[in-house]
């Protein structure tokens, strides 16, 4: 047999063949199909296909199209439902070469008035998987684009605390004619989910090609998020960009959708741009505010490393101080509760009741510091706090790194200064081990009370810094371990003379002066040195001298009870005719502190001065006259006195 004979006889009986299958197709239709279509799903799942209605198909090269009437493909005995998926009709197209590959891609396909209940099990088990154990992510059908004539979609997961049902509608209204109306309720990780919308006809699950117009609105637990704009790849979220609006009662509260930490802050609304391209995401241009600080700037998040990469660029045109608050803990309104709580200043050493605290002591969470690595920058210009503290801008970088959280500058404006810090939380330890290093330049004495009338005509700069170590999980817990030490210092200036008279207790010269005015004296020096251990500040060294009186102070201020155990000494160096001469006790808790003189030694004096008044009139003021030493002192040899007689009290 020649070549060409045996290429036509070849030929002849592939149509023969053609012409037998089409004759066969006419007469028997695609049914015969439909159980070996059947058998093989159930072989290869364990679980049962029903195809109901007439089989048809139509060809096409790469993608033949498959229609069938009614259709329901069984659940695994452990999910809750009995059918993964039930329509009425559906029409799918397959390709060919991948099917070739023994792969099952689906490019296109429609389900009419479909119900699908996807679940997750124990064990790592999904319905959605083929595979006899439900566990191979390679068993599973791919679908490109998906088609819904109204329908019921759910999800249900309970290891998570998840269950949604969401109903699908076709909608004239919508991003494009024909398109789909959601609705959704139901639990995320706990909390109640509601969502609605409108999107385009054709769910794009993994086409990389077609954005996929979209518009809706999800409230989980108290967040509300509206978007609308385009996604490209409903599974991947390979391209978006959308107009996003997110606003809740606590940025917190968006872990459990972003899965990665976010600070405690107050109620807050944020409107702005969001783009994914790769593995980038990015919140641009957004706006909106904290409480009562406006916020603007942008966020990027990078994925596809070891954990999430943020960087944040944030500024604040007017920054509310009560809005900081939460971020280190604070509780809204802690500060008016505990004075209201706080007991009357006593002798005893009973315990400040802890309704009367006023440091922060929510807790941080450090569980969450390890799902993202961080940078922040917040710059404010103004900020919104109480009169009595004269704060001004704002510049501080957060740096998150493997669960060490870093503030490295936080600068403060201060009383025409600065106070400039570098805090360091160490979330790897249990608890948490800080490190705090603040140091104040150039604050001014004149504005650093401003409450206090006597302080406005003052003149003279503050500096000093203190370095403390402790270990806790909130900053009341760190404070009352914390070790170390604090320093401030005034050298020169002059301050109001009738303050210094007061502290004084010179009767005789606060009368003179609130007759004829005040007036500014020559304040040669100024110490605040405290030793910090396990929470104790012991004064090493307290002075307050001017060239008419010199202040020594001993005692002890508890971080950990919020307690003030203070002694000022007044040693005058002019003679004052009429003078209590008894020390100033500071007493009572951070939320009451109260400031007095030593009771016994008044009334000491007083009772003299009367013994006296009864032999003489005239000699009735001699326990009330003090003399004064008459002549400044050394500054150095102040510090050296304070000390001993600091280190005499401790004792």
């Amino acid at each position: 047999m020649t070549l060409r004979s045996s290429l036509k006889w070849i030929a002849g009986v592939a149509l023969a063949l053609i012409a037998l299958t089409v004759l066969f197709v006419a007469v028997f239709g695609w049914n015969w199909l439909r159980g070996s279509i059947e058998r093989t799903a159930l072989e290869k799942t364990g679980r049962e296909l029903v195809i109901g209605g007439d089989l048809a198909i139509e060809f096409g090269w790469p993608h033949p199209r498959l229609h069938a009437g009614t259709v329901t493909f069984a659940n695994p005995a452990w999910a809750k439902e009995k059918q993964m998926v039930a329509a009425e009709a559906f029409e799918v197209s397959i390709d060919l070469p991948q099917l070739m590959l023994r792969n099952i891609v689906l490019p296109e396909v429609r389900l009419r008035r479909p119900v699908i209940l996807l679940e997750q099990g124990s064990e790592g088990r999904k319905n959605w998987l083929l595979d006899l154990e439900q566990q191979d992510e390679g068993a599973s059908i791919q679908i490109d684009r998906l088609m819904l004539d109204e329908g019921t979609l759910g999800y249900d997961d309970a290891a998570q605390k998840t269950s949604i049902r969401a109903e699908v509608s076709t909608s004239d209204a919508g991003p494009s004619e024909g398109g789909l109306r959601f609705s959704a309720q139901g639990q995320f990780k706990g909390l109640p989910l509601k969502a609605s919308g409108s999107g385009g006809p054709v769910l794009g699950l993994r086409d990389e090609r077609t954005p996929y117009p979209l518009k809706g609105e999800l409230s989980v637990g108290r967040t509300v998020v509206k978007g609308e704009g385009t996604i490209t790849s409903l599974l991947k979220f390979s391209a978006v960009d959308m107009q996003l609006a997110v606003s809740g009662q606590n940025m917190a509260q968006l872990y459990p959708l972003l899965g990665i930490a976010v600070p405690e802050t107050g109620a807050y609304a944020t409107a702005g741009h969001i783009v994914r391209s790769g593995e980038t995401w990015r919140y641009e241009k957004f706006s909106g505010r904290i409480g009562a600080s406006d916020i603007a700037g942008t966020v990027q998040v990078v994925t596809g490393g070891k954990r999430p990469a943020l960087e944040a660029d944030v500024v604040s045109k007017v920054l509310d101080l009560a809005d900081l608050g939460p971020l280190i803990g604070a509780r809204p309104g802690r500060l008016e509760a505990a004075r209201e709580a706080a007991p009357a200043p006593s002798e005893t050493t009973a315990p400040t009741p802890a309704r009367a605290r006023v440091l922060p002591d929510m807790l941080f969470k450090t569980e969450r510091w390890d799902t993202v690595d961080a940078e922040v920058t917040l710059k404010a210009k103004t900020i919104r706090r109480a009169e009595e503290l004269p704060l001004e801008d704002l510049v501080t970088h957060l740096s998150l790194r493997d669960s060490v959280l870093r503030l490295d500058p936080l600068d403060f404006g201060i009383a025409g200064g600065q106070l400039n810090a570098v805090i360091t939380l160490d979330g790897r330890k249990d608890p948490i081990a800080a490190h705090a290093k603040v140091k104040a330049r150039k604050i001014l004495i004149a504005k650093l009370f401003p409450t206090v009338k006597l302080t406005k005509a003052s003149i003279g700069q503050i500096n000093g810094e203190f370095d403390l170590k402790g270990n806790g999980d909130s900053v009341r817990r760190m404070l009352a371990s914390s070790n170390g030490t604090l320093g401030l210092v005034v050298a020169g200036g002059e301050i109001s003379r009738l303050m210094m008279e007061q502290i004084g207790l010179h009767l005789w010269e606060i009368l003179e002066l609130q007759v004829r005015g005040d007036e500014r004296v020559k304040l040669r020096c100024a110490v605040a040195d405290f030793d910090v251990k396990e929470g104790i500040m012991n004064s090493r060294a307290l002075i307050f001298d001017t060239e008419i009186t010199t202040i020594l102070g001993t005692g002890t201020i508890d971080l950990g009870e919020e307690k003030l155990d203070l002694t000022l000494n007044q040693r005058t160096k002019d003679t004052s005719p009429v003078a209590l001469r008894s020390p100033i006790l500071i007493r009572g808790s951070f939320a009451r502190p109260e400031a007095g003189v030593d009771k016994g030694r008044v009334a000491a004096r007083a009772l003299g001065a009367a013994l006296l008044g009864m032999v003489n009139p005239l000699l009735a003021l001699i326990p009330l006259i003090d003399a004064g030493p008459g002549q400044d002192s050394d500054c150095a040899q102040l510090v050296r006195d304070a000390r001993t007689l600091s280190e005499s009290a401790n004792k």
